[in-house]
Parts: C-alpha cells; sequence; structure tokens
C-alpha cells in the first residue's frame, strides 16, 4: 500500500468520523439552541414587571412565572368554569378579524402536531408527485374539499407538505384523492420521517391496505 493510498484512507476515514460527529452533535446543538431562545423570549417578556416590582433583576425569574401560568392553564382548562372562561376569551378574539385569523391558524397548527385523535388537522399520511412527475415527496391529508370549477370540478384533497427542519412552513397542494397513495404510517411516523430528513425511518414504507 503506498503512501497515497494511506492519505486517501486516512482523509476517508476522517470524513466519516466527523460526519458521525455532526449527526450525534446537530440534535443536540439545536435542542440547546431551541431552550435558550425560548428562555430568552419568555424571560425578556416578564423580567421586566419583576425588575419594577422587586427593584432588582432576577435571572430566570420570568420563565419560570411563564411555566407556572402554563400550569395554572392547564389546571384550569380540565373544570367547567376555566372552559368557560377560555370560550369567553376566544370569542372575543374572534370578534377581531385579523386576530381571529392568527388565532385559528395556530391552533389548527398546534393541533395538527398535538397528540390524540380529537381536534387533529393531519389525517393521513401519502405519497405525493411533487414538484413534478417522477419525484415523490411525503405530504399530510388536511382536508377533502369540493372544488367547482368550468373544467374537471370534483372532490379534492388538500395536502400540506412540511419543509423541514422547520415544521411551521411548508407547501399547500391540492390534488384528486386517487393521484396519492395513502401510507401505513401513523402521523406521529411520518412526522419524524419528514422532520429527521428521512434518517429515522420505519424500515419499510408500504401502502394502506382498505
Amino acid at each position: 500500500m503506498n503512501d497515497e493510498v494511506i492519505v486517501h484512507t486516512f482523509w476517508q476515514s476522517l470524513r466519516g468520523t466527523f460526519g458521525r460527529g455532526v449527526i450525534v452533535l446537530l440534535p443536540v446543538v439545536i435542542t440547546i439552541w431551541f431552550f435558550n431562545l425560548l428562555f430568552t423570549t419568555v424571560d425578556g417578556i416578564i423580567s421586566p414587571v419583576f425588575d419594577q416590582l422587586l427593584y432588582r433583576h432576577i435571572p430566570g425569574l420570568g420563565f419560570v412565572s411563564m411555566i407556572i401560568l402554563i400550569l395554572m392553564v392547564g389546571v384550569l382548562s380540565r373544570n367547567l368554569i376555566g372552559l368557560a372562561i377560555f370560550k369567553f376569551f376566544e370569542r372575543l378574539i374572534f370578534s377581531i378579524p385579523l386576530a381571529r385569523t392568527i388565532y385559528s391558524a395556530t391552533k389548527d397548527l398546534l393541533n395538527a402536531f398535538g397528540g390524540g385523535k380529537q381536534g387533529r388537522s393531519f389525517r393521513e399520511v401519502v405519497l405525493v408527485e411533487y414538484p413534478r412527475p417522477g419525484i415523490s415527496t411525503i405530504g399530510f391529508v388536511t382536508n377533502e374539499l369540493s372544488v367547482e370549477l368550468d373544467t374537471e370540478p370534483g372532490k379534492m384533497i388538500s395536502i400540506y407538505i412540511l419543509n423541514p427542519p422547520n415544521p411551521t412552513s411548508g407547501m399547500l397542494i391540492l390534488t384528486r384523492r386517487e393521484s396519492v397513495k395513502v401510507l401505513d404510517l401513523s402521523v406521529e411516523e411520518g412526522l419524524k420521517l419528514v422532520l429527521s430528513a428521512g434518517i429515522v425511518t420505519p424500515g419499510t414504507i408500504r401502502d394502506k391496505k382498505g
């Protein structure tokens, strides 16, 4: 084995090792970055209130207060009085045109990624040819609707195609149900597949029977 082959093997091994290190560290770095951004944002909103009350700045106090507030709201949402209060504020928000649009879109998006079946926006995981024939991508059926056009009217489905790694952005397309293949994947499995850029897979993707 000559020196050129040894050097090539060394650099190939080094690239492979570096790549594995990136794969291991990247999820950790993204997670730390997300929670640091969340902590800084929430703490920056509430901390000035405590700064004026206590005449001093205590780092993290605003964030802890937000956690307590979220827990209190969660407890209230489990009883009839709390639900009545939230319904009142929801009707109030719906009475404001722009706020109604933002609130509805945000609520639907959170329901799409939330656990459980009730209120979930993502109904099925499908394989659809996009952005052109011959190339397939994973999409999520969000609704069924009737389209009335001068040409080819009929039933269509709306499909949301995620834009990883940011699940809040993506592409909405409309197509006929017969042009897609429903996959034998749960919504959670589909989300893991897409948001991991294909790294986390169930092994085999099959059509859903029946």
